[in-house]
C-alpha cells in the first residue's frame, strides 16, 4: 500500500461516493430542499480543505497558473454538484442517475486523446463504445413516462459532461500544485455558486429545519467531501486513466445495491442491462493505461 498509496485513496473515494449516493435524496425527502443541500455540501468542503492545508503548513499555491486550474477544476466539479441538486435528483432516481455519472471517464479519455496526444489501445475504445451504448438502456422509460421524465437525463448528462472535464483538468494541474491547493479551489469555487443556490430557493414553503434536514444533509455530505479530497490525492499518485474509470466502477454499483435495499425498487430488466454494460464498460477502461 505504501507503493501504491492511490489505491488506499482511490479506495476511500469509492466507499464514501457509493455511500453518499444511495443517501443524497434522503433529507429532501423530509422536506429539506435540494438548493439548501448545495450550500451544506458546499460548508462541509470547508472541513477537509483545512485538514489538508494545514498538513502542509497552510502553503498556498497562488500563481497565476495554479488559479487557473483550481478555478476550472473548482467550478466544473462544483457546477455538477449544483445541477445535481437542483435538477437530476429532483427528477430522477439516484440508482438511474449514478450510474451515467459514472461514464465521466468516457470523456477525460477522449479530452486526453484529442489534446494531449494520448493513445488508448483497442480496448480502451470498446470500453468508451461500451459507455455510450449504456446510456440509452439506462435512460430507458416506461410507456406510460412523459417527456418531462427526462430532464433527469438531461440533468445526469450535463454533471457527466462537467465531471468529466473536471478530471482531465486534474490530471495535470497535481503536476504544477499541491493537491491541497487543488482542494481549496475546489471549497472556494463550491462556495461562490452557494448564492446562486440560496437564490433558487423558494423558502416561502415550509422547510425542516430539524435533524433530517440540514443535520442529515450535513453528515450525508460530507461523505461526499472527503471523497472528493482522497480522489484528489488519488489523482496525485496515480494515473488519472486508471484512477477515473476505477473509482466511477464500482461507487455507483454500491449506490445501486443500498438504493435497491432501501427502497424496494427493482428496476426493469432494459435498465439492468444498461447497468452491466456500464460495468463492464468501467471495469475495461480502469485497466486502460494508453500507449
Amino acid at each position: 500500500m505504501k507503493k501504491s498509496p492511490w489505491l488506499l485513496y482511490a479506495f476511500i473515494t469509492t466507499l464514501f461516493f457509493g455511500l453518499w449516493g444511495a443517501l443524497i435524496s434522503e433529507p429532501e425527502k423530509a422536506g429539506f430542499p435540494e438548493t439548501l443541500i448545495y450550500v451544506v455540501w458546499s460548508l462541509t468542503m470547508i472541513v477537509p480543505a483545512m485538514f489538508a492545508l494545514r498538513h502542509v503548513k497552510w502553503k498556498l499555491d497562488t500563481d497565476k497558473k495554479s488559479i487557473l486550474y483550481g478555478s476550472i477544476i473548482g467550478f466544473t466539479g462544483a457546477g455538477g454538484q449544483l445541477i445535481l441538486f437542483t435538477g437530476a435528483i429532483e427528477h430522477g432516481p439516484a440508482y438511474l442517475i449514478f450510474p451515467i455519472i459514472s461514464l465521466s471517464p468516457v470523456i477525460t479519455i477522449l479530452l486526453s486523446v484529442i489534446f494531449l496526444r494520448e493513445g488508448a489501445s483497442k480496448r480502451g475504445w470498446v470500453g468508451i463504445a461500451l459507455a455510450l451504448l449504456a446510456i440509452p438502456f439506462l435512460s430507458y422509460q416506461s410507456s406510460s413516462g412523459t417527456s418531462s421524465d427526462y430532464l433527469w437525463l438531461i440533468y445526469a448528462l450535463l454533471v457527466f459532461l462537467a465531471w468529466g472535464i473536471q478530471a482531465y483538468f486534474i490530471r495535470f494541474a497535481n503536476k504544477i500544485m499541491k493537491a491541497e491547493s487543488i482542494f481549496f479551489y475546489m471549497m472556494i469555487t463550491g462556495l461562490l455558486l452557494s448564492p446562486i443556490a440560496l437564490l433558487m430557493t423558494d423558502f416561502s414553503v415550509e422547510i425542516n429545519w430539524g435533524f433530517k434536514g440540514p443535520y442529515l444533509a450535513f453528515l450525508i455530505q460530507i461523505l461526499n467531501a472527503i471523497g472528493a479530497l482522497t480522489i484528489v490525492y488519488a489523482f496525485r499518485y496515480g494515473k488519472a486513466i486508471i484512477v477515473s474509470p476505477l473509482t466511477n466502477a464500482v461507487a455507483p454499483v454500491l449506490t445501486v445495491i443500498i438504493s435497491l435495499i432501501l427502497y424496494h425498487v427493482f428496476p426493469h430488466y432494459i435498465i439492468l442491462i444498461g447497468m452491466g454494460i456500464a460495468v463492464v464498460s468501467t471495469t475495461i477502461l480502469a485497466f486502460e493505461e494508453g500507449s
